[in-house]
């Protein structure tokens, strides 16, 4: 199939999916479409086990495997779904968490890769610096699957600041720290293959190098945007710059997730603010709002999908159940550590660590990721474990965080 067919099959399928969601199943949208694609997943596995001469599964497989999830998340939809949500961000209620934002976005995920590497080291066997890939892959929150439940959730604004920045922000830095642990970990010639002072250069060439293109990028924008009065050039404008930013990070090596979001910042703080009109105001927050939906119901549905490429070993299943709870615990120390060591300047409380534990959802990064390793001896179980943690951190913790929310973290005249 060709770009617009399999584009025009996303769409229908997501469309229809999310109908049977609202119709039947009633749950948030989103997670509704990723688990009527894992039904209807294993319904084709079933009816090929019972009719195997229709060769269904294959069929699909060869279908899905067509998709390049990889490629399609990490070279497009993402730079997209991180504007979109930088985009509903201020910089005035960020600046205000920055420290707790900066720390677990940095400390954070480099703690949550140690020990996530580690456990995955103890319960595999795997060389350690494959160990540390899975741990780096599945230490990221996704920004698309935690800012989706926020909306749902109602808490308490500097606690959704929190969720939401680090989100955000940790995403590009795990992606950077997965760069460099897979360059180390699968030598193949190149940049990525010189050792750790290498690694530690690329690291600040990607991290430092992706905010400084995203800040620039935004602020022509902005200025650009200043002198116009036309809500739709304004918002191609936007559209442009996401597009053409993350494009562009990718070609000069510099983090792309990271450019998205610092330039998404700009301009739905900065440029909102001094730059647009309240007509073209309300069009593009209308604009990129839709598109983050849009592109949510297809990652989702993409997500569901992908069980195909799972091998199904039982021994892997096993380490995947396994891999959820050193996820946990890996999520729990990554973000308790930042709070212990900010503590004695400045008081939190106490639904911090729960909710932010519970709450930072893993998703479709991870799942890409985990696709884009080279092909080997540990790959398969390394992406079925990893589709396992996704699976459990989208259905379960993301239909359970709100309760909690209820419980502990909502405003208060929302209890």
């Amino acid at each position: 199939m060709n770009f617009l067919q399999i584009t025009s099959l996303l769409i229908v399928l997501a469309g229809l999916f999310g109908a049977i969601n609202y119709l039947v199943l009633k749950l948030p949208a989103a997670i509704g479409i990723l688990v009527v694609a894992l039904l209807a997943s294993f319904g084709i596995m079933a009816l090929d086990l019972a009719l195997p001469a229709l060769g269904l599964a294959d069929t699909v497989r060869a279908a899905v495997q067509g998709l390049e999830f990889s490629d399609a998340l990490l070279e497009g939809m993402l730079g997209l779904l991180l504007f979109a949500g930088a985009l509903h961000v201020k910089l005035s209620d960020l600046r205000a968490q920055w420290r707790i934002v900066f720390l677990m976005a940095t400390l954070g995920v480099g703690l949550s890769t140690v020990i996530a590497g580690f456990g995955f080291f103890w319960i595999t066997g795997m060389p350690l610096l494959v160990a540390l890939v899975f741990g780096a892959l599945i230490s990221p929150t996704d920004p698309v699957a935690v800012l989706g439940v926020l909306r749902e959730a109602n808490l308490r604004k500097e606690l959704e600041t929190k969720i939401a920045g680090e989100s955000l922000f940790n995403d590009g830095v795990g992606y950077v720290v997965f760069l460099v642990l897979v360059g180390l970990a699968f030598p193949v010639g190149g940049a990525h293959d010189a050792g750790f002072e290498a690694a530690a250069l690329l690291f600040v060439q990607e991290a430092l190098g992706g905010a400084v293109l995203g800040i620039v990028l935004g602020w022509l924008t902005f200025r650009l945007m200043r002198r116009i009065d036309d809500y739709s050039l304004e918002v191609l404008l936007t559209l442009g710059l996401a597009f053409g930013g993350y494009e562009l990070a990718v070609y000069l090596h510099v983090s792309a997730p990271i450019m998205a979001v610092c330039a998404g910042l700009l301009i739905g703080d900065i440029g909102a603010k001094h730059g647009m009109t309240e007509e073209t105001r309300n069009y593009v927050d209308a604009f990129w709002k839709l598109i983050d939906e849009i592109l949510n119901a297809v990652l989702f549905l993409m997500i569901g999908f992908e069980v195909f490429a799972l091998a199904f070993d039982v021994g892997d299943l096993m380490i995947g159940v396994m891999s959820i709870a050193l996820a946990l615990v890996a999520r729990l120390l990554a973000v308790a550590v930042p709070v212990l060591v900010l503590r004695p300047f400045r008081s939190f409380p106490r639904d911090v660590i729960p909710i932010m534990t519970w709450g930072g959802l893993k998703g479709g990064i991870s799942v890409a990721l985990a696709l884009s390793l080279p092909e080997g001896e540990w790959k398969p179980v390394i992406l079925t474990a990893t589709y396992v943690v996704v699976i459990f951190s989208i259905i379960v913790q993301g239909l359970s965080v709100t309760r909690l929310a209820n419980r502990l973290g909502r405003e208060p005249d929302l209890v």
